[in-house]
């Protein structure tokens, strides 16, 4: 039950995990994550967003983070589904970070227990962008963070695609039927 809402409101609750990255090429990765929903979402309780820690995979292995998440939400309309939004970065030998990429993807709308593989890609600069990054660090970034989640011109942005984010996820829906949304 919903502490101090009325319990007649239609619920979502999101409880998983980002599990680990894999395909990167850098090693001492670590993941920030959002939810992003629509206005008729209201946060009941849980983060919204947060960091993993950082991992140093073996050449070739994955970046295991094993990252909580859990979240619970009333909602007035299913329009603006909520989104993970995540972004990944490298750790170097010197305590700087950098980018290695961006992604998003739907949160389930049916119940029960899913795996999401999340694509994660970077911005291409030009050729001395790209071998300043190699050599010196600091690539291309996003200007405006959004362009990851909204499709506000964002198939005008050339990428290339760095890795993959894997995430458990369940969804528990509550009182969806009493509002005639089906499942």
């Amino acid at each position: 039950m919903v502490r101090g809402k009325d319990s007649s409101s239609a619920e979502v609750h999101f409880i998983g995990q980002i599990v680990s990255g894999s395909g990167f090429s850098d090693s001492q990765l670590f993941c920030r994550w959002s939810i992003q929903t629509g206005g008729a979402w209201h946060h009941v309780e849980g983060l919204k967003e947060g960091q993993t820690h950082a991992d140093c995979p073996q050449l070739g292995q994955a970046a295991i983070w094993c990252h909580p998440v859990d979240v619970h939400y009333t909602i007035k309309g299913i329009t603006g589904w909520p989104k993970l939004v995540v972004q990944v970065y490298s750790l170097d030998g010197f305590g700087r970070f950098d980018i290695c990429g961006y992604g998003f993807c739907n949160l389930p709308s049916s119940p029960g227990a899913h795996s999401i593989d999340c694509v994660i890609w970077r911005p291409t600069g030009s050729l001395r962008d790209e071998f300043r990054q190699q050599f010196v660090g600091g690539g291309p970034q996003l200007r405006d963070p959004q362009l990851v989640y909204t499709s506000l011109d964002r198939y005008r942005i050339q990428t290339t695609a760095m890795g993959t984010v894997h995430v458990q996820i369940s969804v528990i829906l509550r009182n969806f039927a009493r509002y005639g949304i089906e499942y």
